[in-house]
């Protein structure tokens, strides 16, 4: 196996992986907070680290993930209360909602989901642990970190403490010793969930869940942390200083990777700017896998441009909306699941047994495996990808001057390949059958076709070519194609798909 390597954003430079375990590898992402409906930002960072995750896997690495979820925040509160709800029952509402979605787009369910509401003896365990260490202080119930105690402080974010604002999601409170001070533990309030602690009823603070989940379920020191570029100040910063600050220096997480952001024609993506499009819309609109190949092409670490056009109605509301980014990437994906259906009908009968293949038929699998060694470099692995596509297609057109059963070696080869690799990004896990007519389907809708007439016109096709009339057959292809509908002979009769040219 090549030598891993990433970009560690802790040090701010491509270093060699060593896990704290030899093969194995304790990963960390946090993971939403739910509520409301998740969005297809939400989508992209689980998508990154499940690539992350899934390349660990074919680089050799047994991998334990753990994903939480914060379901008890300040945000839920809010919303719980504008809506007459229930915090920890919206939360949970839209906890599952979140895990269906992700579902959706090919994201792997973590190996362990903590939430804080189930672990609130392991967040006062950590806190009552800093307040004896002396790097935490109580006021009247509240519980706050001391970030003067901890000298480190800012070397993950880059800043000074002199540069730093506080690190809570609420305003600053002024009983605090320092601005930056940041709560670790909540006095109750009325309508708030609370629990009983040794500083009287109250909750947990955003950071220190995640110090302790992390602790509970990987231990006091781990591999590998993930998040988004916008949680590394303050979330990750706080996590550093509370998890070091109760268990020692050179404990909790050895590497960090954060994922870039996605920008909408050049915003970053906010509901002010009205560019925050949930993972239903987007799966509705081009399906969740061409998003997921998108995002392949782009290196995780990378700001994603993401193109859309809408349009609004006189009163201002949002009539139609294209993803043309994604609508690339979708017919992109067309043309692998199309490769793949020819392969696999090529290779029916069978896949010409062990022996030699034709240059380039066995090599995807090692080169994708450079590539994701190399800070899991997944727009070189698509590339990879295309070149044996493009292969593949080509032995399948041409079988001249090559061996019948090396041809189909190399064929049935590339195919196992492709679906190997294809499954390390996320992508290509579909029957191609079953992606096409998905997609097909999409397309009927874009158009405004009329799926029952053209049906119709398929199954009188079928009828004339049986009744051998190749006339009619004939003038049904004419008649279709000026809908955008091509018709494509099967040894099961004859199907169709709408052309998408772009």
């Amino acid at each position: 196996m090549p030598e891993l390597r990433i970009y560690d954003s802790f040090r701010r430079q491509k270093i060699p992986f060593t896990p704290v375990e030899p093969g194995k590898v304790g990963m960390y992402l946090c993971g939403p907070t739910p509520y409301a409906a998740a969005h297809i930002g939400h989508a992209y960072s689980a998508s990154c680290f499940d690539m992350i995750r899934r390349a660990l896997v074919l680089l050799g690495y047994q991998v334990k993930f753990v994903r939480n979820i914060t379901d008890v925040d300040d945000k839920i509160i809010k919303a719980a209360a504008q809506a007459g709800e229930d915090p920890l029952e919206r939360s949970r509402r839209f906890t599952d909602e979140y895990n269906r979605e992700m579902r959706l787009f090919g994201i792997l369910p973590p190996d362990v989901e903590p939430r804080v509401s189930t672990h609130i003896a392991e967040i006062i365990d950590v806190t009552s642990k800093l307040v004896a260490n002396g790097k935490a202080y109580e006021v009247s119930g509240d519980v706050y970190y001391s970030v003067a105690s901890f000298a480190p402080y800012g070397q993950l974010s880059g800043q000074t403490p002199d540069d730093l604002r506080a690190g809570a999601r609420v305003d600053v409170d002024e009983r605090k010793r320092a601005p930056a001070d940041f709560a670790l533990w909540k006095a109750a309030k009325p309508g708030e969930p609370s629990w009983d602690s040794p500083w009287g009823k109250g909750r947990p603070g955003w950071h220190i869940e995640c110090s302790a989940m992390c602790a509970a379920h990987l231990g006091e020191t781990f591999d590998l942390h993930g998040g988004g570029k916008d949680l590394i100040f303050p979330h990750h910063e706080n996590e550093i200083a509370q998890s070091q600050g109760a268990y020692g220096p050179g404990t909790f997480a050895h590497y960090w990777l954060h994922n870039g952001f996605l920008n909408f024609d050049g915003e970053k993506m906010s509901r002010s700017e009205g560019n925050v499009f949930t993972c239903t819309q987007i799966a509705d609109a081009v399906g969740a896998e061409a998003a997921r190949f998108f995002f392949s092409s782009h290196h995780y670490r990378s700001p994603v441009e993401f193109e859309y056009e809408a349009t609004r109605d006189a009163d201002g509301k949002l009539a139609t909306i294209r993803f043309r980014s994604l609508e690339a990437a979708d017919r992109r994906l067309a043309y692998f699941y199309e490769t793949l259906s020819r392969i696999d009908a090529f290779v029916a009968s069978g896949d010409g047994g062990p022996g030699a293949v034709v240059a380039g038929a066995d090599t995807l699998v090692n080169d994708a495996r450079e590539a994701l060694s190399d800070d899991f470099n997944a727009p070189v692995v698509m590339a990879a990808l295309g070149e044996a596509a493009k292969l593949a297609n080509k032995l399948l057109d041409e079988g001249k001057g090559i061996d019948k059963q090396v041809r189909r070696r190399s064929i049935a080869r590339l195919g196992a390949d492709l679906r190997t690799v294809g499954n390390t990004l996320g992508i290509l896990t579909a029957a191609p059958i079953d992606y096409l007519h998905e997609r097909r389907e999409r397309l009927v809708k874009r158009r405004g076709l009329d799926r029952a007439a053209i049906v119709a016109l398929v199954a009188e096709r079928d009828a004339a070519r049986k009744a051998k009339d190749f006339a009619r057959a004939d003038a049904i292809r004419g008649e279709v194609a000026p809908l955008g509908v091509e018709l494509l002979d099967t040894p099961t009769g004859t199907d169709w798909r709408v052309v998408d040219a772009g």
